[in-house]
């Protein structure tokens, strides 16, 4: 290949990339509070329907994003009802909430299907465009995607050189002896949920408003699965978050450039390729059992109920 396609394939794999990205950093916060949310595709189609029709209505895509971040954090707050005041099971309330996600979105955007929409624009950098291939691949790109660095570098300071972060590991390791020692378990785990609802929607509405700028039904094609797969394959760190990410978005590429280089093989066949690419390149990341057990946040997926 030459060089003008291997940047383009490396460009493309960071907007592939992205929404996945924004949906597992936000699951890695919440994941590390204590709290498994399985709802997340569910939360991305209700952030990219929503988004698409308020930036649709509105006119403005800046509404758009707002509006999509927005309607997840209502819809995780209906799972932090559940699962954290509750305290009922988190695998079913996260499930429950992506069944809801998934026809609630089918049934909001149902007279919208098929519009499409002026979506966000790629911003040159000046001069750091110019750098060879690197310079297309990093510094040409659109806002929601620099703004998922962005978030990626605000997720790994915070979780790694603050105290807000020590106080969220410490929750989600032993909930009982943060609450001995004076911190707010539920507000801190709601806060986290909270998080994770806004970046599900931001993903989604990146979906509806940049990636694809229009609305399908069930256009998020699994990728809130995938999200879900990439924080327990990259043991709970936002670096290999990142990376795992962007391999699932390499291998989209992929898939399309072989097809459009005359690769002779069924479309449903590669097709499949990102989802078996990924799987395999996380599990060998996580190789080490010893090394995944280490980084588990201890009280996942355990309700809490605070002593009276």
């Amino acid at each position: 290949m030459d060089s003008v396609l291997i940047t383009n394939v490396l460009a493309a794999t960071l907007v592939a990339g992205t929404p996945l990205l924004l949906v597992a950093l936000g699951e890695l916060v919440c994941e590390r509070s204590g709290v498994l949310n399985l709802g997340q595709e569910g939360m991305m189609l209700m952030g990219a329907v929503i988004g698409f029709i308020a930036a649709t209505s509105s006119g403005s895509l800046a509404i758009g994003v707002l509006a999509a971040m927005l309607g997840g954090v209502m819809m995780t707050m209906l799972f932090a009802l559940m699962a954290i005041t509750l305290a009922a099971n988190q695998y079913a309330a996260g499930l429950a909430l992506t069944i809801f996600g998934i026809g609630l979105s089918s049934f909001v955007g149902a007279g919208f299907v098929g519009q499409s929409i002026d979506g966000f624009d790629k911003i040159a950098i000046p001069l750091l465009s110019d750098i060879p291939v690197i310079g297309q691949v990093l510094f040409n790109q659109d806002l929601l995607v620099y703004g998922s660095l962005l978030i990626f570098v605000l997720v790994f300071c915070f979780l790694n050189y603050s105290r807000g972060g020590l106080i969220l590991r410490a929750v989600g390791e032993s909930p009982e002896a943060a609450n001995a020692n004076g911190l707010k378990v539920l507000p801190v785990r709601y806060l986290a949920v909270a998080f994770g609802g806004a970046m599900a929607g931001l993903a989604g509405a990146y979906l509806s408003l940049a990636y694809t700028p229009m609305w399908t039904e069930n256009m998020t094609a699994g990728r809130g699965w995938i999200a879900l797969a990439l924080v327990v394959f990259a043991t709970w760190k936002p670096e290999r978050v990142l990376l795992g990410a962007y391999l699932f978005g390499a291998a989209s590429i992929l898939h399309l450039v072989l097809q459009g280089l005359g690769w002779n093989s069924p479309t449903e066949l590669l097709a499949m390729l990102p989802y078996v690419v990924t799987i395999i390149v996380l599990v060998l990341l996580s190789w080490n059992p010893a090394r995944t057990r280490l980084n588990t946040p201890l009280s996942i997926g355990q309700p809490y109920r605070p002593s009276k």
